[in-house]
């Protein structure tokens, strides 16, 4: 029945051509309804945009006769709207009427408006050409019957971005780029403005578009990585460690036939890890062997699948001969039709076709007898080289097995006696190694001890070594000041000698008493007396300059606040502060020109030996 309502209608096919009316005038849709059939109803609003570009949405709340499925006027179908045009045919644009404003198409002449291009997932648009009078309200009016309207951002300057939904809702808004809006019936050209709709650059569309491709570069890579897996071929059994129980149970499995591969694998993984040393040396050889005895079992299933393999290929060649002779008894069936007796009798098509299968029969059947005919040559040469190199040894095959059996055995026991000798060879060698390593730590401490020996021996020379010259310079200072005491004391000898001389002359020319005499000479002895006095206190002392004593003070209070004493570079760096021009060779001069009240000392040992200057004035106070 529903498709009996829909042929009848979809046969009321209206011609576009002799139809005129305007799409907005109420009582010609109410006269078209009526002639087809239906209810006059209201009409709640006008679409913007033809079905070929924006989805279909009319209302919902059209009720039609009972039974029938509500109808919508806009379909092409009916003939009311003219049907979607081809994509290569222009689309005509039609004045639409809103609320608020009215939208007048462009001059069909004229180029359409021009865009830029597309940026990936567009959802925005620029709308430019508003009128000024236009408000946020009159804006979402237009461009909701687009799609969904997210967010409306407007301009003082008469644009605004319109943000939807979908990526589809786009194109729908660029279909209104070039119409005219006037507000209302207003003729003011604040009123007025001609729309121009464009793709816009936004980051939040951009952002989204970026998720949208990283999900799908991983959904990608999570299907590629599912099929890579999937087509991985499966990863060999994880080996097991080495250990006695282990090696027990590899070895029950060696022995049996149906567990020997997976069992050879994990032997030969131990193995090539090192695992075989002097205490797992007899049980390794006893897997080996077991491995071993499976060379006869497997050599037997060889000449078993050789034997199969003869005996495949007899009753291949039985086969093959069988079908040999079908084809010649074909070929003789052909032979015989072509025959005068039975050809006359057949027509003109049947004696083709009888001519086409009777040739290709013949070559079929040379095909099959050179096949044969190549199996029968090759069992003749290989028989040929049997009896040629095996003839003398057939008669001897049976006396042979029993010295192979031999051979075998001895072959056996020789090999699992070299390999104990490698194994004790092996052992040899690492107790050499580790008595050599043992005798060059023994060689290695031995020196090490003789150096750290010397080592003290050289340190404890060197600071004896220092000691004596140490006291030899003491006594070279005091050879010095001895030698300057004496010719001090024979210059003043010399003086009083002479003193004495011209006394004596005067006394006896001034004929003096004896008592001047006696005078004279307390006077020379107290001079004397006086004379070293001064020379001790000369030799004491030693200050020429202030400075000198200005420094001796300053240097004095330094090494009292270092009682454990100073290095001359510390003193040095200490007194350039207060005079850069004194060095460190001034200071050391002063220190050893004041015996008694400077003394220097020597600490540590070898390289680290250093030598220090003290304060000693207080002890030299304390002395008498």
């Amino acid at each position: 029945m529903m498709a009996a309502a829909a042929d009848g209608l979809g046969s009321i096919a209206i011609d576009t051509t002799q139809l005129n009316m305007s799409v907005t005038d109420s009582t010609a849709w109410a006269t078209a309804m009526n002639n087809l059939g239906m209810v006059p109803v209201g009409l709640p609003g006008q679409q913007l945009v033809s079905d070929s570009i924006c989805v279909p949405g009319f209302d919902p709340s059209l009720n039609m006769m009972t039974g029938i499925t509500p109808i919508n006027p806009m379909i092409p179908g009916l003939g009311l709207v003219p049907p979607p045009p081809p994509t290569e045919v222009a689309v005509v644009k039609e004045i639409i009427h809103c609320k608020s404003c009215t939208l007048f198409p462009q001059n069909p002449n004229l180029p359409p408006p021009s865009t830029r291009e597309r940026p990936p997932g567009c959802k925005t648009v620029f709308v430019g050409g508003l009128p000024e009078n236009a408000t946020e309200e009159i804006i979402q009016e237009v461009f909701e019957q687009c799609g969904d309207i997210t967010a409306i951002r407007k301009s003082k300057k008469n644009f605004c971005h319109i943000r939807f939904a979908e990526e589809f809702m786009v194109d729908k808004a660029i279909y209104l780029s070039g119409y005219r809006m006037r507000l209302g019936s207003s003729t003011d050209k604040k009123d007025s403005g001609r729309l121009h709709v464009d793709f816009a650059q936004a980051r939040d569309d951009f952002y989204e578009w970026e998720c949208k491709q990283r999900m799908r570069a991983r959904e990608e890579r999570h299907r590629r990585k599912l099929e890579e897996d999937r087509l991985r071929p499966p990863s060999p059994p994880a080996i097991m460690h080495y250990s006695e129980h282990e090696a027990a149970l590899l070895a029950e499995k060696l022995k049996d036939d149906s567990k020997f591969s997976e069992a050879i694998t994990v032997l030969l993984s131990w193995i090539e890890r090192g695992e075989v040393n002097r205490r797992s040396a007899n049980q390794f050889y006893s897997m080996v062997q077991s491995a071993n005895s499976h060379v006869r079992r497997l050599m037997n299933e060889k000449a078993t699948h050789e034997q199969e393999m003869e005996e495949a290929k007899e009753t291949f060649k039985n086969a093959l001969t069988g079908i040999l002779t079908q084809f010649e008894q074909i070929v003789a069936v052909f032979n015989a039709s072509t025959r005068q007796k039975a050809w006359d009798h057949f027509s003109k098509a049947q004696r083709k076709n009888i001519d086409i299968w009777r040739k290709h029969s013949e070559e079929l059947r040379n095909a099959q007898s050179e096949q044969l005919m190549g199996i029968r040559r090759e069992e003749e040469m290989e028989m040929s080289d049997d009896e040629n190199c095996d003839s003398p040894t057939k008669k001897m095959r049976v006396d042979e097995s029993a010295l192979a059996a031999q051979a075998y055995a001895l072959k056996e026991e020789n090999d699992s006696l070299r390999w104990q000798l490698d194994a004790y060879r092996n052992e040899v060698e690492l107790l050499k190694q580790e008595k050599e390593q043992l005798f060059r730590t023994e060689e290695n401490l031995t020196k090490d001890q003789q150096l750290q020996f010397l080592q003290q021996t050289m340190q404890g020379m060197q600071q004896q070594l220092l000691t004596i010259q140490e006291e030899l310079n003491n006594k070279k200072s005091e050879l010095e000041q001895a030698k300057e005491e004496q010719s001090h004391t024979q210059a003043l000898l010399k003086v009083l000698q002479e003193q004495l001389k011209g006394t004596k002359e005067l006394v006896e020319t001034n004929g003096h008493s004896h008592e001047d005499t006696n005078e004279i000479n307390v006077l020379t002895v107290a001079l004397v007396n006086q004379d070293r006095e001064n020379n001790i206190e000369k030799r004491s002392q030693g200050l020429k300059s202030e400075k000198e004593a200005l420094l001796i003070g300053i240097i004095s209070t330094f090494l009292h606040v270092h009682p454990f004493g100073a290095n001359i570079e510390y003193l040095w760096s200490y007194m350039q502060q207060l005079d850069s021009k004194i060095s460190a060779n001034e200071i050391e001069m002063l220190l050893m020109r004041l015996p008694r009240m400077f003394k220097q000392e020597f600490t540590g040992v070898g390289a680290t030996l250093e030598k220090r200057w003290k304060l000693c004035a207080f002890e030299g106070i304390k002395t008498p």
